[in-house]
């Protein structure tokens, strides 16, 4: 029987991933390529865009390879994209810079120069977008201003996917949600905002044509087609940024259910028919499409951070370190005794959006331990992304249910955790690659083969759900509120705490 096939391309900070499905959802296969990412103590995080042309074409290319016999039958390419990158192209769109990425932190200065302008609230209101090192908006400013040769020599700006797709099809345009989230679209006209793009002196020449997440390109190059070994007329569909995607992937399309990751970062988001902007500039707001937007909070230190703990605080054993790490916060009461931890060794977006923040045991005493101190650590993590989840109910109401995806899910003790600090239950998928999924959600709408994102939930398949302990998840509430008072306290601290820090270089 002859069968449909689907490929949902991932790129990603540090990798490019393919996903082969069958018309079923079903996942035939899975491919992955790593790429640098280039980091400096400055903050500079920044990629090789033709290292990731390349790990796209490679991934299409073995994702195709198997969809050859029997007469099957290759239907789309689609794609889900990290945001906020930015490229510098010349007049040809050939780049003049590396890729600066969503992790790229040197414009703190100019987005903390906005944040205290009587701009910052207007923009933030017409985009959605938080002010902020990782926007496009604000990275733009930074290379007005330290980089001005480079800026003159601009013919176009990008980001990675549009990029991606002038060099298949010789088409400069971006999805929607890309747009979305530069901190240049406005979200009621969902174009460039002319304003903002005065304000900058950017022309609207020089950013791609804004088209839907569900749009097609159709007509690679002979070249191009051979090198992925797919035909020529394959649909390639633009899709959405990652974060949408997963929301998509994991079943998460109603107002009802927050999706929340936490991989190497973490985010908290909950799809809406309409535009929420919040009055207290915590969250992001974007568009997935050309009618459903994304509201959510983006946060910096999750899987990283226990990573370090379990690096730090677990001594070489036999077993192990993480199922050892594992077994002690297992053991060890809720609350740690007593000890806090505030997980912001990288900085910090939502809902403080402080790039300065620093990371903090608060509480200590002689009696505490290794294992209290990575339970508060884990604990900690979650205390932080449940910071996000109340502003999200705040702007959206309670959620039903939440749905969890990322490597904390190897971690049943941090998966009831989740669900105690946040006091909802949280169903976790068995097997996920949800933004892959996500993205051939969108090419099958683009395709007309599903007519609402919703049927999305029959594709996710088993889940596992953890229910909050009553009495746990009480107890959690008292020390979030510790928490909360203390991340107020400590945010004047900040900048000078990183000035002592760069001292000691």
């Amino acid at each position: 029987m002859k069968m449909k096939y689907y490929i949902g391309v991932d790129i990603g900070t540090t990798s490019t991933k393919a996903v082969l499905y069958d018309q079923n959802a079903n996942v035939i296969n899975k491919f992955q390529q790593g790429y640098r990412l280039y980091r400096n103590q400055d903050g500079m995080a920044e990629q090789d865009p033709e290292e990731i042309v390349q790990a796209v074409l490679q991934m299409i290319h073995d994702a195709a390879g198997l969809t050859h016999e029997d007469g099957n039958q290759l239907t789309s390419v689609s794609f889900s994209c990290a945001n906020q990158s930015l490229i510098l192209l010349d007049q040809d769109h050939q780049p003049i810079s590396r890729v600066m990425t969503w992790a790229d932190t040197r414009a703190r200065r100019q987005a903390e120069a906005l944040k205290q302008s009587s701009k910052a609230k207007i923009i933030y209101e017409k985009t959605g977008t938080p002010i902020h090192p990782m926007s496009p908006l604000i990275k733009l400013m930074w290379l007005q201003e330290t980089k001005p040769d480079l800026i003159k020599q601009a013919a176009f700006y990008a980001d990675i996917k549009s990029y991606l797709f002038w060099r298949l099809f010789g088409q400069f345009r971006i999805d929607i949600s890309i747009a979305s989230c530069t901190g240049l679209m406005n979200l009621t006209t969902q174009n460039w905002d002319s304003d903002i793009l005065e304000m900058l002196e950017v022309s609207v020449d020089q950013l791609p044509e804004i088209v839907d997440s569900i749009d097609q390109a159709v007509g690679l190059s002979p070249a191009m087609a051979d090198l992925m070994g797919v035909d020529a007329e394959v649909p390639f569909v633009y899709g959405a940024f990652d974060g949408a995607l997963s929301n998509l992937g994991v079943g998460a399309i109603q107002q009802d259910t927050v999706a929340i990751t936490i991989g190497t970062s973490a985010a908290v988001r909950v799809i809406c028919d309409h535009p929420v902007i919040d009055p207290h500039q915590r969250l992001f707001c974007y568009s997935v499409n050309r009618h459903l937007w994304v509201i959510g909070g983006p946060i910096n230190n999750g899987g990283d951070v226990f990573q370090w703990a379990v690096e730090e605080l677990v001594e070489d054993q036999i077993q192990a370190k993480y199922d050892v790490a594992n077994q002690l916060i297992d053991q060890g009461p809720a609350g740690a005794h007593g000890l806090l931890f505030h997980p912001f060794l990288g900085g910090e977006r939502a809902p403080i959006w402080e790039a300065n923040a620093r990371g903090s045991f608060v509480g200590l005493n002689p009696l505490h331990t290794r294992a209290d101190m990575l339970r508060a650590v884990m604990e900690g993590i979650c205390f932080n992304i449940a910071t996000v989840f109340d502003a999200v109910q705040a702007m959206v109401g309670k959620p039903k249910r939440i749905t969890a995806t990322g490597g904390f899910a190897n971690s049943k003790v941090w998966r009831q955790m989740l669900a105690d600090v946040l006091d909802c239950p949280v169903n976790v998928p068995k097997s996920f690659e949800s933004g892959c999924l996500g993205a051939v959600v969108m090419a099958m709408q683009s395709l007309g083969e599903l007519s609402n994102l919703a049927d999305v939930t029959s594709m996710v398949g088993e889940v596992e759900a953890y229910l909050p302990d009553e009495a746990v998840a009480d107890l959690y509430q008292r020390y979030l509120l510790v928490f909360k008072q203390v991340e107020k306290q400590l945010l004047p601290t900040y900048a000078a705490l990183v000035e002592l820090q760069e001292d000691q270089k």
